[in-house]
Formats: structure tokens, sequence, C-alpha cells
């Protein structure tokens, strides 16, 4: 893999958290290198389309962790264990997809496999490396700078010196960072492509939840914006964040540090509960807080073509024909 392949993959790899969307006991996806993946609450399903144009799918069991480890089935810690899971089954698609594409360039440039491995495929080592950058990356931007540009303007205005005021204006910078960085990796195409993407995963979602007949006719008529989103729980996770920060009583820079990343699980487990409730109760006030995540969809979605909402169709049918199987009661439609 060479730097150019590195680094798309890493941007891609950036963008889980956000595409991913969905919980355990839902139907649920996340767009992937031109493709969608679906789940069900015990399989999931990656539909990737190659450049000729061929569907390539892969299909697999998905044990529900709360079934695995009853501890995950309480408030709060149930969604550091769906969290979890996603997020690995995210990276697990990922890699499908990337592997994918890879071949068919492999195949593009007459390029043959090495014994025991396939033409094209990501080294072990490649995506090892890219998730610990991938995570290094997250925390300098989103926990390290906005708090060192925090910490400099604390200097200048005592009124920072407030532990509220402090994080308040902390969690502000990191919200806009955070929106800085969505809109500037949007104007990448390759970007633009997965976020078309996510588009088709939201309106096949829909479309399936409401009863109708899944087709692309059908899901097309739906918007791009769902609550059970991985945007929309960021935003969340950056607003929960604000106030966990400002309970916790440090003031030293290497302790606040430290509680950023420390906190993190817990901030999650918190997050996700309001996502869940929001999504269950939309006309209520926690259902207020996540609307602002249903805005910054306007980025991380776009419309996809019929083509695109066809992928995630296919990847819909292979999760929920697997979950059939395995005695699930969800059938599509």
């Amino acid at each position: 893999m060479n730097w150019k392949g590195f680094l798309r993959l890493a941007a891609h790899t950036q963008m889980l958290p956000i595409l991913e969307g969905g919980e355990e006991t839902l139907v649920g996806g996340q767009a992937v290198m031109e493709g969608v993946m679906m789940r069900a609450p015990h399989s999931y399903c990656v539909a990737v389309r190659r450049p000729d144009g061929q569907v390539i799918t892969e299909e697999k069991p998905l044990p529900r962790v709360s079934e695995k480890y009853p501890i995950f089935k309480y408030p709060v810690i149930r969604g550091i264990g769906t969290l979890g899971q996603a997020m690995s089954l995210g990276v697990k698609a990922l890699r499908f997809s990337a592997d994918v594409a890879m071949a068919a360039e492999a195949e593009k440039q007459g390029k043959t496999a090495e014994p025991g491995k396939k033409a094209g495929e990501i080294p072990g080592w490649a995506m090892t490396l890219n998730l610990i950058f991938s995570f290094v990356f997250f925390i300098a931007v989103y926990k390290f700078i906005p708090l060192v540009i925090t910490t400099r303007l604390q200097q200048s205005f005592p009124e920072l010196s407030n532990r509220i005021a402090f994080n308040l204006v902390d969690g502000v910078i990191r919200m806009i960072i955070f929106v800085a960085f969505l809109w500037g990796i949007s104007r990448w195409a390759d970007i633009r492509r997965v976020f078309e993407y996510h588009g088709a995963e939201h309106k096949v979602v829909f479309n399936f939840e409401s009863g109708q007949p899944v087709n692309v006719e059908n899901a097309q008529r739906f918007v791009t914006f769902h609550p059970r989103c991985g945007t929309s729980f960021l935003l969340v996770v950056m607003i929960v964040s604000i106030a966990v920060y400002a309970l916790i009583p440090v003031d030293t820079f290497a302790a606040k540090m430290l509680v950023r990343v420390l906190a993190l699980p817990l901030i999650a487990g918190l997050s996700y509960e309001m996502i869940r409730f929001a999504a269950k109760h939309r006309g209520s006030l926690l259902a207020l807080l996540t609307a602002p995540g249903l805005w910054l969809q306007r980025i991380t979605t776009q419309p996809p073509s019929n083509e695109q909402t066809e992928v995630a169709i296919i990847a819909l049918e292979g999760a929920m024909k697997l979950e059939e199987q395995q005695g699930g009661e969800l059938v599509i439609a």
C-alpha cells in the first residue's frame, strides 16, 4: 500500500463514527468505500460495487454483545458495548470494501497475488497502523488542540478560571473544529461519494422502517437525515462532554488531558442513552439536543443515485436473509 492509499484509508477510518448508525435491537448501517454495510440484530452484510458494475457482498452472523455479555444490558454500559461492537464491525466492513477496491485496481494493472494472499488485499500491519494513526489524530484534534487553545485564552481572560466557563469554551472550540473538519473533508470527491452512500443507507433504513416494500423508487422518496446517525451521536458526545468535564474537579493541564481520554467510555455511554431516547421520543426535550446533528447531516449525507441506493438495498436484503436463517423475526416488508 502506498502513502496515498494509506491516507485514503485513514480518511475513511476517521469517518467511521460519523457514518455508523443503528443499534443492536434495530436495523442500521454504515457507508463504506463504494458501498454500504447493513446490520440486523444477529447478522450483517456488506455490499460493494466494483468499477465494472458488479456488486460483491459479504454476509456474516453478528451475535448481540448483550447476549454474549449480560452486563451490557444495563443503561450506559450497554452503550459502551454496542458502540464498541459497532466500531469493530465498521472496521471490518471498511477493510472489506477497501480490499474490493484494491483487488479491482490490481486486476486493472495486471498484478497477481502472492501465494496465500488475495490480489490487492490490505496487509494486516497497514490496517493496524491506520487505526493507531486515526486514534492519535482524534485525540490530538478533538482533545489536545481545543485544550491548548482554551488554556492560552485563560491567560488573557481570567473569567475562564471558572470550571464551567472553561469547559464551555473548550467545547465550543471542539465543535468548531469538528464542523470545519467535516466541511473541509467533504470537498474531497472520494469522501463525497461515501456521503452519497451514507444518504442511500439512511433512505433504505427509513424505507424499511416505514413498512413499505423496499425498492429504489420507494427509498428515494425518503430524506437522508436520520436521528440514529453517527453524525448526531458525535455532536451529542461533544455536548455531553462539556457537562462531564465541568463536574470533574481537576485544574492542571495534564489532569484535564487525562480526564478527556479516560472519560471517553462514560461520555459515549451517556450520549448513546440520549440518542436512543430521542429516537423513540422525537417530541421530547432531549430530542431537541439531537436536532443540530440532523442539521449537520446536510454535510455528511448527500442525495444518492439509484445505483447507490440499489447497493444499500442489496446489503439490507443480505443481512435480513441471514437474520431469517438464524430465526430472526424481522422481515423486509
